[in-house]
């Protein structure tokens, strides 16, 4: 990671709703683990046995391992999903794999971005890669999860105007979103909530429209993009790929920064050169690359 960048830290936005019960009993009956009946057989056995709810819950075959792991990682606020859980996408490793290599090397990359970038005045960041297929828009999504999961209230915008992903990622059904805002056809509240994860959102692409470029380069993403860093901490954006055409090029100058990346064996050197050449002249500062392998 290179370049730093501003200083001054992110005031803290829409802070989560307050939650209920936050014991392992609470958080056990609220996700449907355990029934009221099962909890008082477990609070006879904690009882008697001077152990653990987690523990006697087990010991009575009422729940895993993974099970208690789940519900200890809501009660330090670190949410994840079990495999099955929710409609997401699988490649969403750190929704459902959140202790994976895959994953530490995700939080590295944040912890870098938080010290170059976010931590340093700037709240939008643009994900931008070369070639269609390299990536890019399941790093983005990765990555705003792992920026939620640190308590930053953190938007990822799919602002692919041309091959949106997002709303398959995360099983969004709503039609409207970035380009319907742009146009003038939709307000804020065409962003999605993502309930699995406190702190996290998402705006959909919406309608796809005959002149992508056009409308990343107008004066309403600008004024679009003020407002959204005023409600949130973290703003992602999840541009097309540079060989697509020059939207993401346009969407990083105004969003001020961008995130390169490139996949292991398959992006070439000369075009991680045209793609930065291009960046600097429209005066993006480039915080950083990412090399991806799969």
């Amino acid at each position: 990671m290179t370049h730093p960048a501003l200083a001054s830290a992110a005031q803290r936005h829409n802070p989560p709703a307050a939650r209920g019960d936050s014991s392992i009993g609470g958080l056990l009956l609220e996700s449907g683990k355990i029934t009221p009946e099962a909890a008082e057989r477990v609070l006879r056995m904690q009882k008697d046995l001077g152990i653990r709810f987690g523990e006697a819950a087990q010991r009575l075959g009422l729940v895993t391992e993974a099970d208690i792991q789940q519900v200890l990682a809501r009660q330090f606020d670190y949410p994840y999903l079990l495999p099955g859980q929710g409609n997401y996408s699988p490649r969403l490793l750190a929704a459902y794999q959140p202790f994976s290599p895959q994953v530490e090397a995700l939080r590295a990359v944040r912890s870098q971005l938080m010290l170059r970038w976010f931590a340093r005045g700037r709240k939008s960041l643009a994900i931008l890669g070369v070639n269609a297929g390299d990536g890019a828009s399941l790093f983005a999504a990765n990555l705003a999860v792992v920026f939620s999961q640190l308590g930053e209230q953190t938007l990822l915008v799919d602002a692919n105007l041309r091959t949106p992903s997002q709303h398959d990622i995360f099983d969004i059904k709503t039609r409207q979103g970035l380009s319907d805002m742009l146009a003038g056809r939709a307000e804020l509240d065409t962003i999605n909530r993502i309930e699995s994860f406190v702190d996290l959102s998402v705006l959909p692409s919406g309608t796809l429209p005959p002149n992508p470029q056009e409308l990343l380069s107008r004066s309403a993403f600008s004024e679009l993009n003020t407002r959204l860093e005023e409600r949130y901490d973290v703003v992602l954006y999840d541009a097309a790929p540079f060989s697509a055409g020059s939207d993401g090029v346009a969407l990083a100058a105004r969003a001020g920064g961008a995130l390169l990346l490139t996949r292991r064996n398959q992006t070439l050197l000369a075009e991680v050169h045209a793609l930065s050449q291009q960046l600097h002249q429209n005066g993006t500062q480039i915080v950083g690359s990412v090399m991806v392998e799969f």
